[in-house]
């Protein structure tokens, strides 16, 4: 187990680390999808919620590290409160808990020029009635987390009051915050492009920072990893939320050029050890008990088997996340502090290139988890099960996201 690089204390602290660490899994990550070319149809693709459940479950079971899916409003509880009933008997049945609530501000036809920003009062309020009914739905189902990601832009110059927009979104955030139970939060997402390319409303992480100040203290920022520019410095911008004490959480995935949506660590593994070592590196030298930001995937697997794309996904956050715990914070911080600029370095590297796998294998079967999940999902026959099952669905032509 790496005896030569790695101390049976710091195996402890591995152990520890992970056995407190959690990833939600999307509901829509099992679902068929696609880009705005077209949808590549799986046979095993979960269709109903009931399948998404499910598929969730074996991804648990299979890693001990994904106790909840996030779920998506209009593609996953299309009668809103009245399907609150039929959540809590799945997530029940299948051992997987609801998890953070997303409403869908961007999918009808009235939001075309907009939701909270859009000029027509009727519908930023017809937008805030679905938000303040999610917020609803995460109280009915003991959820803390309402996820809040926004299409609003526009594509031309002049097209839009930019300011007047900002006014708009400030008030209904407030109007939303106020519909908060004590402990709940409002996580307010930002993405620079897409599908509004000469302005968005949320464009960066500041934009989302002040909304979320306007809006209250239950509001916090969400990153999603895949939604920046190329080459941005994703773990300064934490640094920065997290001593502000306004990151509530991570949406995780991996990206070549914008929001690609590809499986975690498959282009830059060093970016998401990075992102893990900022965190603790936080919470080690801020030990008080604050919330840990929230650790979510989302993801759309449009080629990948989805089970197993989600399976590489939680098995990569795992073995990076047991990297960070490797960094000597102490030597570190000497090391920085004396401006040691190749051997602070190397002491961050060292910890990424060291080979955790048999740490983090030891870790599963001292839980009684299969050794090499995807090995073990593979052998199990549930894909194949499944697809008898789902196919004849799918190729009727199963809606994008449902």
């Amino acid at each position: 187990m790496n005896k030569n690089l790695v101390s049976d204390s710091q195996v402890n602290a591995v152990f520890e680390h992970l056995n407190r660490f959690a990833i939600e899994v999307p509901s829509w990550g099992f679902a068929n999808t696609g880009t705005r070319f077209g949808k590549f149809l799986q046979p095993s693709a979960a269709h109903t919620l009931e399948e998404k459940f499910s598929d969730a479950s074996q991804v648990h079971q299979l890693t001990g590290a994904c106790h909840s899916m996030a779920l998506h409003v209009l593609w996953d509880l299309p009668n809103g409160l009245n399907d609150v009933a039929v959540v809590r008997k799945l997530a029940q049945k299948y051992g997987v808990q609801a998890g953070s609530i997303n409403p869908n501000l961007f999918q009808d036809q009235q939001y075309k020029y907009g939701s909270f920003g859009n000029p027509d009062p009727d519908i930023r309020q017809h937008a805030l009635n679905h938000v303040l009914e999610s917020i609803s739905i995460a109280r009915e189902l003991g959820n803390a987390d309402i996820s809040i990601w926004f299409a609003d832009g526009s594509n031309y110059p002049g097209t839009q009051n930019i300011r007047r927009r900002i006014d708009w979104f400030c008030e209904n955030l407030a109007r939303a915050h106020q519909a908060l139970a004590p402990g709940q939060r409002m996580l307010v997402e930002y993405k620079p492009f897409e599908p509004a390319f000469y302005h968005t409303d949320i464009a960066d992480w500041g934009m989302a920072l002040l909304f979320a100040r306007a809006a209250g203290p239950q509001a916090l920022v969400l990153v999603d990893t895949g939604h920046h520019y190329q080459a941005q410095n994703i773990e300064q911008i934490l640094a920065w939320l997290q001593r502000e004490k306004m990151l509530g959480g991570l949406h995780f995935n991996d990206r070549r050029y914008a929001d690609d949506d590809l499986t975690l660590g498959s282009i830059d593994p060093y970016q998401v050890f990075r992102i893990f070592h900022e965190i603790l590196l936080y919470r080690h030298e801020h030990p008080a008990p604050a919330a840990a930001p929230a650790y979510m995937i989302d993801q759309s697997h449009n080629l990948k088997n989805k089970i197993e794309a989600m399976l590489q996904t939680v098995l990569t956050a795992q073995e990076l996340y047991a990297k960070a715990c490797l960094v000597d914070h102490e030597k570190l911080a000497q090391l920085q502090s004396e401006c040691r600029l190749v051997e602070a370095e190397e002491c961050l590297r060292t910890a990424f290139w060291t080979d955790v796998r048999p740490i983090v294998q030891a870790w599963r079967e001292a839980r009684g988890l299969p050794s090499d999940p995807l090995q073990a999902f593979r052998e199990s026959g549930y894909v194949e099960c499944i697809s008898l099952e789902r196919n004849g669905k799918n190729q009727a032509g199963a809606s994008s996201y449902a």
